[in-house]
């Protein structure tokens, strides 16, 4: 695949390189001769694990430091091909509780980074994480890049207005940036260490500790799922096309699935685990949002990507590592 050869000795930097998806984007990224610089704050849960770069320590650059310093980001972004732009606040119930921290780090270090690139780096190009929580509860599925967005918690907000800081830069400024809305993606190396991160790898915690998984309502919520794999994949293409410059895309799951039949279809993979239906909860029944599933269709028409991971192999996969690691992500 030609856009793959595209990254050997190129020199990229990753933003919440040491998280979940960051780890696995920069494991890819060395396996294929890039030149990879891993920039995380490590704050306690947020994701940042010294064991997602397990057998990768000496093959990259790590540096500790948070994207809200503007000094550090000025330096680090410097010589740098390509920005992987991955840092965030991703929980949707601590935006809500600490509205504050999710500006700083959603919205205003967003800016910043954007600053730090337009007057050290203007060549650069920038792969943004958006979210499909920006779009909030859908008038119509699956959701497409031209739905309206009004999002449902701060969080939504914040991303919202991080994604659109890097379309105006590239529109006003011609700094290349483009911004993928990701999906519920899943895999190896997130955070399971509590609930706030999304359900999926909590259900896989729960399951592979033979612990119970609830589920709220009557469980007949459909989301799709993206695996961190096919994730990946998404930012290495929209970091090689140059027809990706100024565009947002959706990712997607091959089908939507209830989260009933997913929490039953974990149990069964993981051979341990049981499944319970309880009550909403107040505060998070008042950010639900109901079904929701996203098209991936312009991304597949412009950069050739689709997901190709099967739902039952991706949760073999995952629940296979945290089978083998968990003692470094409980």
């Amino acid at each position: 695949m030609t856009y793959l050869s595209d990254y050997a000795g190129r020199s990229i930097l990753v933003t919440g390189g040491m998280g979940f998806i960051g780890s696995n984007l920069a494991r890819r990224l060395v396996d294929l001769d890039a030149h990879v610089t891993l920039v995380d704050s490590l704050i306690p849960d947020y994701g940042g694990n010294w064991h997602n770069l397990a057998g990768y320590q000496d093959r990259l650059r790590v540096n500790i430091a948070d994207v809200r310093d503007p000094y550090s980001m000025h330096a680090l972004v410097q010589g740098q091909d390509i920005l992987f732009n991955l840092a965030g606040q991703v929980s949707h119930m601590d935006s809500m509780t600490d509205p504050y921290t999710d500006l700083e780090i959603n919205t205003r270090s967003q800016l910043s980074i954007l600053e730090a690139c337009r007057y050290e780096n203007p060549q650069i190009k920038v792969i943004y994480a958006g979210t499909r929580q920006q779009y909030g509860k859908p008038r119509y599925l699956p959701l497409d890049e031209d739905h309206l967005q009004a999002p449902t918690d701060v969080n939504g907000v914040n991303k919202l207005a991080g994604e659109w800081y890097h379309i105006v830069y590239n529109n006003a400024y011609g700094l290349r940036t483009t911004s993928l809305r990701l999906t519920n993606t899943y895999g190896p190396r997130q955070l399971v260490k509590h609930d706030r991160q999304g359900f999926i790898g909590w259900f896989i915690r729960k399951a592979v500790r033979n612990e119970e998984i609830q589920i709220y309502g009557d469980g007949t919520q459909l989301r799709d799922l993206t695996y961190v794999d096919d994730v990946v994949d998404a930012f290495l293409r929209a970091g090689a096309r140059e027809q990706a410059n100024g565009r947002v895309y959706n990712l997607g799951g091959q089908h939507p699935i209830n989260l009933l039949e997913l929490a039953n279809l974990i149990v069964a993979t993981a051979g341990r685990g049981r499944v319970r239906l309880i009550p909403w909860p107040d505060q998070r029944k008042k950010i639900d949002i109901g079904d929701v599933y996203s098209s991936y269709q312009r991304i597949q028409d412009e950069l050739g990507w689709q997901p190709v991971i099967p739902l039952a192999e991706g949760l073999h996969r995952t629940i296979n590592f945290y089978l083998q690691n968990g003692e470094h992500y409980w």
